[in-house]
């Protein structure tokens, strides 16, 4: 699988689970507002199952843990969420090893980078600029930036117009099935970590072009 070689004039590489790992402080969020509801926080494994649809998604499913929530009950929820998460944005959650040399690498090349997250802005940017990422990504399309998301393949396509390429020459790096699922429909290479968030699933469920254990090992399959 790894002697696939990817043109990739440009980068698209998922955040969370890929370049970051959040889950401690999504999990410390949602855990405060599920205490703050009076319910039972839930295990760090059973959160982190849960991380890839956005946030609302994320609260939606922990909330369901005892009783499925009604869409109230979510909406009263999601500013406490919000508020808690802003302020502990960066309180646990760390780059993933060996990413930053890679990005340090491709930039070097000439390779255009983007940042496409289901995140919400307001914590993406924050995020990246707080880990010292931000400056090497010539593009961030959060959750929120444009009107779909992952697993819909708006997000890269529109990440390629900008850039004025076509699909075929970008490569989606990720964790996810939404990953794979959003470049398969755009015609984009997907390449997936062995680590990250992808719940139950196996990682060869996800078929992918490629899998890598670090960001780093994505280099040698780059023309």
């Amino acid at each position: 699988m790894q002697e696939s070689r990817f043109s990739a004039r440009m980068v698209l590489i998922d955040l969370d689970g890929t370049l970051i790992d959040t889950a401690p402080d999504l999990a410390g969020a949602a855990n405060h507002v599920l205490q703050s509801m009076g319910r039972q926080p839930a295990p760090m494994p059973v959160i982190r199952g849960f991380i890839g649809n956005g946030v609302r998604e994320l609260m939606r499913r922990a909330l369901a843990i005892e009783a499925e929530p009604s869409e109230a009950e979510l909406d009263a929820a999601m500013p406490i969420f919000s508020a808690y998460y802003g302020a502990h944005l960066t309180e646990q959650s760390v780059v993933y090893p060996e990413v930053e040399t890679a990005l340090k690498e491709l930039r070097a090349q000439g390779r255009k980078l983007v940042c496409i997250t289901n995140k919400a802005g307001q914590f993406t940017e924050p995020l990246l600029e707080r880990l010292g990422l931000r400056d090497y990504f010539a593009l961030v399309l959060s959750g929120d930036s444009l009107p779909r998301k992952k697993p819909d393949p708006l997000p890269l396509t529109h990440a390629a117009k900008h850039f004025e390429l076509s699909p075929e020459e970008g490569v989606l790096v990720g964790d996810s099935i939404n990953d794979t699922q959003a470049a398969r429909a755009a015609g984009m290479p997907v390449v997936c970590v062995s680590y990250g968030y992808r719940g139950d699933m196996p990682l060869a469920d996800l078929a992918a072009d490629a899998v890598i254990d670090t960001l780093r090992e994505l280099l040698p399959l780059l023309q």
